[in-house]
């Protein structure tokens, strides 16, 4: 009878943790697939340049060395580039296609969370993990681009959970979880170089070196690090020796970077991408660094709204005594190097995302603990929710009557000085420019609406969900939002209005990454005007690089003669074109966002106005396209 009893208490068990994981899956997907919906379009810069490189892959059969337009782009890890590509040879070359791998990884992340922590601290806990870390503001806004950032998170995740399996005295299959590390570590390398080893080593040797298993022969005995540094090599080695042997030279023993100057993949992708951009001293410096006091406090808004129960982490139990306090112990060394680590080096937001699967676990297991500071936490968010949901419907009331004409980027203003921050152009907006958002201020409004009332009226995990479904809701908010923000955003429109025009070549004023998303969308490969610098000038340097960059003087041979050119320019960079070739050799074809599609040769009567693209409509909060770079 006992026994019955005993079996029927773990099925139970055993459904429970099914259904709560089950829970945190469908949040994730409705939030995370539900966004890979088009539009909002692909954007200019790194959401569309990471589409293109592996649409290049498929197309060219050559799945070593990346590149744009041509010219080989070294300085990233391929593994982003092969899921996708693998993804559109069986759904077809498409913006929502090449979402899905990291939509995926959002989902996987909250999954694994979850069940990291039932492991760890019981199915309450683990709950609340996966609730943390699949609705909070950081993992949504840091994969609206497709980086592999999630992708990372996820490895370093797991090798920490393999880790502690791996050691754990009741693990019945601890050589397993030893291949699982490894084996997460070796992705981790083809995700983002070094630092998918670096951060989870360095984690774990100073947990061992805390819990005084540093040195023991037990510790290394069931890690297996020599079976581990094997699998290790096999993931990760057969790319790395191919990239260095197609992109000699092999070997070149400088720190000199500069101009002109081309040492290969080898040199360029572990001395250049990893030494000197950690000392902040990599060329070109293609990068934006954010003050550092901004870098740790805008971790509040990454992690809100779960961010108002960081103080209850404080009465935690970090003692590793059971596997509760091992893993919390585990997560702080976890989260502290990761931050403490970018605090020294250069400081974008999304670099410490690997930190948060850490920090929601601890968040987890504090909110599973309950107590005085979670209860406060709860009100606070009430509070803060119910000034978000009037100042939301505030706007929306007042902005009812204002006309809308155009496209939304008529009504912004710019600040150029903010964008290092990935939040940097919502300074931008504009009292009028909120009357394009009518429809996502009222979806968020809603949601704050929801949260303001389950947190002010309930507690506990009635209140925990209302915060999740709130945010679900939020997040479409911003969906609808990045829709009226495309023409801005994406220079689809132009893409678009290029495709039915008479054919002729693409010209890319100044920069690739400012209008990639015309070249993803059309499949043209561009000329480049005045476009070698930054991520493509490496390239432009290497032996055999393709003919594609166009001087000034080289521009306006081509453009004054009789073959058909398009060009693709920003509204500021039009007047140079003009005051260059003269106003009679071109003509404007179209018009989106603040950026021209001109054509040297005319594509309708002159007597009519050029067409404006017609804005797209829907709706949220402005989320920036400056992060990824």
């Amino acid at each position: 009878m006992a026994s019955q009893d005993s079996a029927t208490l773990r099925n139970d068990l055993f459904s429970r943790r099914w259904f709560l994981l089950f829970l945190v899956f469908l949040i994730a997907t409705s939030i995370y697939l539900g966004c890979v919906l088009s539009p909002p379009s692909l954007m200019d810069d790194v959401d569309a340049v990471q589409a293109q490189i592996a649409k290049t892959m498929l197309t060219s059969g050559d799945w070593v060395t990346a590149r744009l337009d041509g010219v080989v782009y070294l300085e990233k890890a391929p593994l982003i580039y092969w899921l996708m590509a693998f993804l559109y040879k069986i759904f077809g070359v498409a913006d929502w296609v090449a979402r899905l791998p990291v939509a995926l990884a959002s989902i996987a992340l909250a999954l694994l969370s979850a069940a990291f922590g039932m492991w760890a601290f019981g199915e309450r806990a683990g709950f609340y993990a996966g609730l943390c870390m699949s609705t909070c503001v950081g993992l949504f806004l840091f994969t609206r681009i497709q980086i592999p950032d999630v992708m990372l998170t996820f490895t370093i995740a797991l090798a920490m959970w393999a880790f502690l399996r791996a050691l754990d005295e009741e693990e019945k299959q601890p050589r397993l979880w030893a291949a699982i590390l490894a084996a997460s570590l070796g992705t981790g390398l083809l995700l983002k170089s070094l630092v998918g080893i670096v951060f989870p080593v360095a984690a774990a040797l100073i947990f061992l070196f805390l819990t005084k298993q540093l040195f023991s022969r037990r510790t290394w005995r069931r890690l297996r690090p020599l079976s581990g540094s094997l699998i290790v090599l096999l993931i990760a080695a057969p790319w790395h020796v191919l990239a260095t042997l197609r992109n000699p030279p092999y070997f070149a023993w400088t720190l000199q970077s500069g101009p002109g100057l081309y040492h290969g993949f080898l040199w360029f992708y572990f001395v250049n991408e990893q030494l000197l951009r950690f000392l902040n001293l990599r060329y070109p410096r293609d990068y934006n660094t954010v003050p550092r006091l901004y870098f740790w406090l805008f971790h509040l808004l990454w992690l809100f709204p779960w961010s108002v129960y960081l103080p209850a982490i404080t009465k935690l139990s970090f003692k590793p005594v059971d596997r509760a306090g091992q893993t919390r112990l585990l997560a702080l060394c976890w989260a502290g190097f990761i931050l403490i680590f970018f605090t020294f080096s250069t400081t974008q937001e999304y670099y410490t995302m690997p930190c948060y699967p850490a920090l929601a676990l601890l968040l987890g297991s504090a909110m599973a603990a309950e107590g005085e500071w979670i209860h406060r936490g709860t009100r606070v968010l009430g509070a803060i929710t119910s000034v978000a949901a009037l100042a939301a419907i505030a706007v929306a009331f007042a902005v009812r009557d204002l006309l809308t004409p155009g496209d939304i980027s008529s009504a912004l203003s710019h600040h150029p000085s903010a964008y290092t921050l990935s939040l940097g152009h919502m300074l931008d907006l504009t009292f009028d420019s909120f009357a394009y958002l009518r429809l996502p201020l009222c979806v968020a409004g809603a949601a704050f609406v929801l949260g303001a009332v389950g947190n002010l009226r309930w507690s506990g995990m009635r209140a925990f969900l209302a915060s999740s479904l709130m945010m679900v809701l939020f997040f479409h908010a911003a969906r609808l939002a990045l829709v009226v923000f495309d023409p801005f955003l994406s220079s689809r429109p132009l893409a678009e209005a290029l495709r039915s025009a008479p054919p002729g070549k693409l010209i890319v004023d100044h920069h690739y990454y400012y209008f990639s998303s015309v070249i993803f969308y059309t499949g043209q490969d561009p000329l480049l005007l005045n476009g070698k610098f930054n991520n493509l000038e490496y390239g432009a340097a290497a032996p055999g690089a393709p003919a594609v960059f166009l001087t000034d003087s080289e521009f306006k041979d081509l453009w004054t003669s009789e073959n058909k050119y398009y060009l693709v320019v920003s509204e500021k960079g039009a007047g140079r074109i003009e005051t260059l070739v003269g106003k009679e050799h071109f003509q404007t074809a179209a018009t989106s966002g603040g950026k021209l599609l001109l054509a040297n040769v005319p594509t309708q009567s002159s007597s009519s106005a050029p067409p404006t693209v017609p804005r797209r409509t829907g709706a949220a909060l402005f989320l920036s396209s400056s992060i990824g770079k």
